[in-house]
């Protein structure tokens, strides 16, 4: 492995941080107040192709590779970590199309999502299938006569659901088959049965809007299906390994930005005479936080370049967001703790960075979750 970004890479990552500190710093307090979903931010990241990373320019994107959109991620999440996520999980809906989706579906649905501004949006998560995938109730019964799927049930907690143009739903084509029923076909938003029910109120990530989503006898075409009849647990499966290494990136971003933050406040603040840096206990903080970002970055671009070489990744891609989003939490607890009492005040971005980190702990895979899957791949 070439530990050694190439000129195009480093770039890109220039290009993002830049991005990132003319559109998404000055607002990032506004968007954690009002918890308004950033549209203009969002066009802007489509209009710099952003948007479409790892997507083929045959279909409108920019091409690139799952490395490229940690460097992106990374990038935003610093300065953002709602516009992060916006960017991370809309990318999953364009590299399930462009993996499972017939040639038909990539040229009609790839452009615009790339670089048209329709957001995509992954629903797999329901009231009572959360971490167990498998207990989805949702169904899509196909009616022979009008060659349509109907569609019944409820997703709750997806990312952009009432944003989306266009999401890709999981629902069990042959209820009797379990989670080898489970398929996966694309709804377009204001299609006849198809409802936004609640906008959930969270914690964190206040930007990246989150709701439920309902579905009464809606009606979607059969060539809507993505992949065939049953495949669908192995896609979700598929798009989650890849979903970690951007949850991993945005970890990472957090973590990084809280450590930006506590040194240039450590050297800035004064007591007892002297800048806090020249206290030792305060430097040890500073030494664990840093070696705890450096070895989430690394697991994280490994886990990235065993993908894009085509190699196994489920273990490591686990690995790299399990670790990452610890280390955001734990980084982000520190940070707060070295500005005191000024950290749990809202003139700062910690009290913000802290209450955003620790989603990465839950969606994607809980860390609980994350352990289960590396364990059993350590133990086969």
């Amino acid at each position: 492995m070439d530990f050694k970004f190439t000129d195009g890479q480093l770039m890109l990552q220039k290009t993002a941080a830049e991005f990132a500190e003319k559109y998404i710093e000055p607002r990032a307090e506004e968007i954690d107040r009002t918890g308004e979903f950033p549209r203009d931010i969002f066009d802007e990241m489509c209009k710099v192709g952003f948007a479409g990373i790892g997507t083929p320019t045959t279909y409108g994107g920019s091409g690139g590779t799952d490395i490229d959109k940690v460097l992106v991620v990374t990038e935003i999440a610093k300065k953002d970590a709602s516009c992060a996520a916006i960017l991370s999980i809309h990318t999953i809906f364009a590299s399930v199309l462009s993996k499972f989706g017939t040639e038909e579906q990539k040229k009609k649905y790839l452009p615009e999502t790339t670089n048209g501004g329709a957001l995509g949006a992954f629903a797999l998560t329901e009231p009572n299938a959360g971490s167990d995938a498998g207990s989805a109730k949702t169904t899509a019964i196909l009616d022979e006569e009008t060659g349509e799927y109907v569609l019944n049930g409820t997703k709750c907690f997806i990312s952009g659901g009432s944003q989306a143009k266009n999401l890709l739903i999981f629902a069990l084509t042959d209820p009797s088959k379990g989670t080898k029923g489970l398929s996966c076909i694309l709804v377009e938003k204001g299609t006849p049965g198809f409802s936004v029910g609640k906008i959930e109120e969270k914690m964190g990530i206040h930007g990246s809007e989150t709701a439920e989503l309902i579905f009464d006898n809606c009606r979607v075409p059969k060539e809507n299906l993505i992949g065939r009849e049953g495949q669908g647990f192995k896609i979700a499966m598929t798009a989650l390994d890849g979903a970690r290494i951007g949850v991993a990136a945005q970890a990472l971003g957090i973590a990084e930005r809280a450590l930006d933050e506590s040194v240039k406040y450590m050297k800035e603040r004064v007591q007892f005479g002297k800048p806090i840096a020249a206290l030792q206990g305060l430097q040890w903080y500073i030494s664990d936080m840093a070696t705890k970002i450096e070895c989430a970055k690394w697991m994280i671009f490994r886990a990235a370049w065993l993908k894009v070489s085509g190699q196994p990744y489920s273990k490591e891609a686990a690995i790299a967001k399990l670790n990452a989003s610890e280390t955001a939490t734990f980084v982000t607890n520190l940070a707060l703790q070295i500005h005191g009492g000024y950290g749990y005040m809202k003139d700062y971005p910690l009290e913000r960075m802290y209450r955003d980190a620790k989603i990465t702990e839950i969606y994607e895979g809980t860390s609980e979750i994350h352990k289960v899957v590396i364990s059993r791949a350590v133990l086969k």
